[in-house]
């Protein structure tokens, strides 16, 4: 199948267009409310279109748009103006029309008429479905034919189609309409100054079945699920008060995001867990809901621990070349669309990446020391040690201890670290590197893995088992500077190819080895300085690829462009190795772009230098919202806080270094454990209310786990000695 290689690709959705999202159902229309099959919109459920055509017409006319209003992200309101017959510009009749995105849509249609006559008119709303995969929709592909059946039933319009031995329809409602095989419409007569109103309903038929949970036409909008669960999560994330109102408003947009982009399991009420992004990964994804769930601790701890079980119940089990499935292996994607089981040899996961593994057991250690339930640690340490086994017999495919990638099917993904386009991999004069690869930052999540199963240890007293998975981590670490490190450039190379080469390019990944901890410190201050040049720096945030490299392209996906989770986790780098003006001014720039795009980062915006533009440049296709980018600015929030719990051991490191008119932060009910706190920063001043006195407050930046692991394990066994001497 196309979509697992063909991340890059897709067709236009057109201008304006208007997303709405609820657990893993989407609509995309054009700003009238409309839907267009030629473009890429329609109403997505279970990863299949169910509504390629939507077209509201009155009298035989399309509407003249007026507005598009997102009000929450399950729910928009359009509005627009009847066009008249006799040609005159101004129409009596205003058509609005509120849409609501489950299991399904609804569409409540009020017209109003400001004439003082009466108004006749017919409404008409044009229905098709092609029940296409997303990815087929995504790539603005040919749609294979489907042998469409359209019958009126009763008072509904079915439309349903078998497609790869699968069954889809919908069936279609208007409450006090007229359907025939194409439509359901409505004669109408409005009162002078009056209005009219109806409600239809679109509910999918899965293998002929309606699923729970869908609409009906007496539901308030306030009383729907969507509607409790956002209204549940406004009151659970933290509130905000900054001086900076730009600042606030991006930090608030990307909990709105990240409340948005939640998926829910019908099968465990309490577990939540983060799609990738609307609108074309509205999916579980190893990594992106890793990394996510990481970089959105201080919003909501709940969120990782629900990716995390829900990771280990799929963690794979056996060999399978066809989805990539090794045991103990962390999936990429899940999908579920009518020809997923196509490319994946009859199955709905595809596993084919190399970092989600370790951040697997690296998001579980960070969870611990945010306060982990003990039975729920206990029953996710064995899928941990399943992953740690995982990168030993499998991941490290030649035995030199490295984890590399190479697809085991010609429909995996060619690139299997988070840069997974075809070309996210080459060296310095533009060549493509050969698999299997070996990345940088994979290796960095491998030593963040070796060390948080070491602090697991140390939390449950076995000092012997932290000592060697610590020994394994020091002597990874040395291994990784010696093979990556370029000494003659002064920075690490992205990877070592099929034949052990360091691949030369100059690259972002680099960055997030800063984060993990695995730079040597005598190297750090030149990985830094390339990472804050003007080939790597554009003033909004950090390159994929230094402009000064072969395969550099600012419009490219990942040979140039900026991804803001990307420089998060740079600029977290930055700070956890002390270069904090560096830090300060790539966070700076990303709250800066933020502002230019209405305060929500996208997943992607194009490499163009600052100078070159007075805004940042927006990339064609990019994902909005999308996960990990509405997660940095809680992280890079939490890198300018230095804010960093241990809660195995009672301590709470934060020293804020808030940079030059960023103005004051306050965030109340911040969770940590059992308790809320409330926090307030102003550049370097700090006050903790709330927090537990059990636990240690220290006005200063986190030791590096390796120094920290290190003087925990010698407490602990001075402490056992003690016990031992009495």
């Amino acid at each position: 199948m196309s979509g697992w290689n063909a991340d890059t690709a897709a067709g236009p959705s057109g201008a304006g267009a208007v997303t709405v999202v609820e657990g893993s159902s989407f609509c995309i229309s054009s700003p009238s409310g409309d839907i267009h099959p030629e473009l890429t919109q329609g109403a997505f459920y279970q990863d299949t279109r169910i509504l390629s055509g939507w077209r509201l017409t009155v009298d035989g006319q399309p509407l003249e748009p007026l507005s598009a209003r997102i009000l929450e992200p399950y729910r928009a309101i359009f509005v627009g103006r009847a066009r008249r017959a006799d040609g005159h510009a101004d129409s009596p009749l205003v058509v609005e029309r509120e849409r609501l995105v489950g299991v399904g849509v609804r569409e409540d249609i009020t017209v109003r008429n400001y004439s003082r006559t009466t108004a006749e008119c017919t409404v008409r709303v044009g229905v098709e479905a092609d029940f296409a995969d997303l990815f087929d929709v995504k790539g603005g592909v040919s749609i294979p034919d489907t042998q469409l059946t359209r019958q009126v039933r009763g008072e509904e319009l079915r439309l349903e189609a078998v497609r790869n031995g699968r069954h889809r329809g919908i069936a279609v409602h208007g409450r006090g309409g007229d359907l025939d095989e194409d439509a359901v419409s409505f004669q109408v007569s409005i009162p002078p100054r009056g209005q009219w109103s109806t409600s239809l309903i679109i509910t999918p038929l899965v293998e002929h079945d309606r699923p729970p949970g869908t609409f009906i036409h007496t539901m308030e909008a306030s009383e729907l699920e969507a509607a409790r669960r956002y209204e549940a999560w406004e009151r659970y994330v933290p509130e905000l008060n900054l001086t900076n109102p730009g600042f606030e408003r991006t930090l608030r947009r990307s909990h709105e995001d990240l409340g948005a982009l939640r998926i829910f399991d019908r099968d465990h009420p309490g577990r939540t867990v983060v799609a990738a992004g609307a609108p074309w990964f509205m999916a579980l994804f190893g990594r992106d809901s890793l990394l996510t769930s990481y970089m959105a601790l201080p919003v909501d701890p709940s969120m990782a621990r629900g990716t995390l079980e829900t990771l280990a119940e799929l963690q794979g089990t056996k060999v399978d070349p066809d989805t990539e499935e090794e045991p103990g292996r962390i999936l990429h994607e899940v999908r579920l669309g009518v020809t997923a089981g196509l490319a994946l040899g009859n199955g709905s996961a595809y596993y084919g990446t190399a970092d989600a593994t370790p951040l697997f057991v690296t998001l579980l250690a960070e969870l611990d020391r945010w306060g982990l339930d003990r039975g729920i640690l206990a029953n996710l340490l064995p899928h941990a040690d399943r992953a740690l086994d995982w990168i030993a017999q499998y991941g490290d495919r030649d035995g030199d201890g490295f984890v590399e990638y190479e697809r085991a099917t010609s429909h995996g993904l060619i690139n299997q670290g988070w840069k997974d386009s075809w070309d996210g991999i080459n060296f310095a004069d533009g060549s493509l590197a050969q698999a299997p690869i070996a990345l940088c930052e994979v290796q960095g999540y491998v030593y963040s893995a070796y060390l948080g199963r070491a602090m697991l240890a140390l939390s449950a007293g076995d000092i012997q088992l932290a000592a060697e998975w610590q020994q394994r981590a020091t002597a990874f670490k040395e291994e990784f500077n010696k093979r990556f490190w370029l000494p003659d450039k002064g920075y690490y190379a992205i990877a070592l190819d099929r034949d052990k080469r360091p691949v030369d390019s100059c690259a972002s990944n680099m960055g997030h080895c800063l984060w993990s901890g695995i730079v040597d410190d005598d190297k750090a201050a030149q990985v830094a300085a390339r990472l804050m040049s003007p080939e790597m720096f554009t003033g909004w945030g950090i390159r994929t690829l230094a402009s000064d490299m072969g395969a550099y392209n600012p419009v490219s996906y990942h040979n140039g462009s900026v991804w803001p989770h990307d420089s998060a986790i740079v600029t977290a780098g930055l700070m956890r190795y002390g270069f904090v003006d560096e830090a300060r001014r790539v966070a700076t720039g990303l709250f800066e772009a933020a502002s230019e795009f209405d305060g929500r980062l996208p997943e992607l915006f194009c490499g163009f230098d600052r100078s070159d533009y007075a805004a940042p440049i927006p990339y064609p296709t990019s994902c909005s919202p999308q996960a990990w980018a509405a997660a940095s600015p809680v992280l890079l929030m939490r890198a300018l806080l230095r804010m960093d719990p241990c809660l195995p051991t009672d301590e709470l490191w934060m020293d804020p270094v808030l940079p030059d008119g960023f103005g004051s932060f306050e965030a109340d009910h911040v969770q940590l454990g059992g308790c809320r706190m409330f926090l307030a920063a102003d550049r370097d001043d700090l006050s903790v209310d709330g927090l537990d006195p059990a636990i240690t407050l220290r006005r200063e930046a986190r030791p590096a786990m390796s120094e920290f692991l290190a003087v925990r394990q010698a407490s602990l066994r001075q402490s056992s000695g003690s016990r031992d001497g009495s």
